[in-house]
């Protein structure tokens, strides 16, 4: 397996940022890490292992990107405005700097074909992956969520201002109009979420719920999926799900 390390600077967050690359062909795949995560996560964690076939028949590739959750969602010694902010940096280096290198590292994998990008996450990776997604439509085709939560008082309580609100999908879709255009592009995507029933599901098995209604209720046909009681929120089953999805999105 093709595997490269990257250290770029970033212009939206004023420093370096790190990124793996794992794959030589297919389609372009942006992972979000788990809640506070790294980079290296999803290798750590057997994600890549357990998606190796669709890798070394080159299906895919994936770009495993940092996260800076420990500076804005998850850092309750700043302001909420202050968190959000910094997040808001986050997305701005994604959409604007690392979507543009995701690209032109695929071409070049691919020969000039240009691919479109899916996103996937485990947990608050799957919540990023969601978020990103339904923000941006028009840079990203196709999504796979793993056990998140999608509504912002997860992190903020009951703290609201405009951008909260911008980064969270239950929210915002609750009020997009049926016939928002943005909502015609979903129907042309593909969207997948799934949780399980078992330990440390509560919360999204809540959201996800709430999702797959408001999917159905504007009529986006997403598959939404929950697997049984005994699947928890953890890597094991991680690592089963991930593989199982890819073949529907490639």
């Amino acid at each position: 397996m093709k595997i490269e390390y990257f250290q770029e600077y970033s212009f939206s967050l004023g420093r370096d940022m790190e990124f793996k690359v794992y794959g030589h062909a297919g389609k372009p795949c942006i992972v979000f890490p788990a809640q506070d995560g790294r980079y290296f996560d999803f290798e750590n964690f057997r994600m890549i292992e357990s998606c190796q076939k669709f890798i070394d028949q080159g299906q895919i590739q994936f770009f495993c990107v940092d996260s800076i959750d420990l500076e804005s969602w998850s850092n309750t010694n700043s302001t909420p405005r202050q968190r959000i902010e910094q997040h808001e940096r986050w997305y701005s280096y994604i959409c604007d700097e690392f979507v543009p290198r995701v690209k032109q590292i695929n071409r070049d994998a691919n020969s000039n074909i240009e691919y479109d990008i899916l996103l996937t996450g485990c947990s608050m990776g799957a919540a990023h992956s969601l978020n990103f997604f339904l923000r941006r439509p028009d840079l990203f085709d196709s999504v796979i969520a793993l056990s998140g939560v999608y509504h912002a008082n997860h992190f903020f309580k009951d703290y609201s201002d405009d951008l909260v609100y911008s980064n969270s999908p239950i929210q915002y879709m609750e009020n997009m109009h049926y016939d928002h255009f943005y909502v015609d592009l979903f129907r042309q995507r593909k969207i997948i979420l799934c949780v399980g029933q078992g330990e440390w599901e509560d919360e999204m098995l809540v959201d996800t719920k709430k999702m797959d209604s408001l999917f159905q209720y504007k009529d986006i046909p997403a598959c939404v999926e929950y697997w049984g009681f005994d699947v928890n929120h953890d890597w094991p089953w991680w690592r089963k799900q991930l593989p199982y999805y890819l073949p529907k999105v490639l």
